[in-house]
């Protein structure tokens, strides 16, 4: 039987390939940049032929616009779902920087793309990731305010930035640190970023549950 081809000998796709293109995507684009990569070699990396991506994405463009969607709305979806069943801003706080880290240690290579590449989008494309990134951050924005009443709208946001950032520097350093260590450095330096002490991970995870 023909690959791809079901009993009844439709041809059918494979619903796991659109997850390998990205992923190979991302890979590639994050180590030698977005313009040095071709189609070809993003379906050679992704285990089929160059023309097979195009089933998937109309162009490299299209491609570039999943991906970093895909990054956006992990980020937006968890953080929106942290803050509407946690009752307790410190802990949505905690949780908030805790996802971000555990994106930036297992996605890697899609933040890393995301940080890199969202100015190859094109206009109409740029403009709603930023403002979906915005989103993002004030949801951020919204827990740590209560936590911190001696700061302005605009100090907020510049503390959310830092503490971002610096889970973010990971993506582009490789300090040859164990996960384990390397995730409670971020932790620890996220929070100190925002000015507001952990809260430990069991009360974190308790505090969502029991929302």
């Amino acid at each position: 039987m023909a690959s791809g081809a079901s009993a009844d000998g439709v041809r059918r796709r494979d619903p796991d390939r659109r997850r390998r293109i990205l992923a190979a995507a991302a890979d590639l684009v994050s180590r030698r940049g977005f313009h040095a990569v071709g189609m070809d070699e993003i379906g050679a990396e992704a285990g089929i032929v160059g023309s097979g991506v195009y089933r998937h994405f109309a162009s490299k463009n299209d491609l570039l616009v999943a991906l970093l969607d895909q990054a956006m709305q992990r980020l937006q979806n968890r953080a929106t779902t942290i803050v509407a069943q946690t009752d307790d801003d410190h802990v949505a706080l905690s949780l908030l920087v805790r996802d971000h880290i555990r994106v930036a240690l297992h996605d890697r290579d899609i933040l890393a793309v995301y940080h890199r590449e969202a100015h190859s989008l094109p206009d109409a494309d740029r403009r709603r990731l930023r403002r979906e990134q915005r989103h993002y951050i004030e949801e951020w924005v919204g827990v740590l305010g209560p936590l911190r009443p001696d700061l302005g709208d605009g100090e907020l946001r510049l503390l959310v930035h830092a503490a971002i950032g610096a889970v973010q520097a990971t993506l582009f350093y490789r300090s040859g640190l164990t996960e384990q260590r390397l995730a409670e450095l971020l932790d620890v330096t996220a929070h100190a970023c925002l000015g507001v002490h952990p809260r430990s991970s069991a009360e974190s995870e308790r505090g969502l549950t029991n929302s």
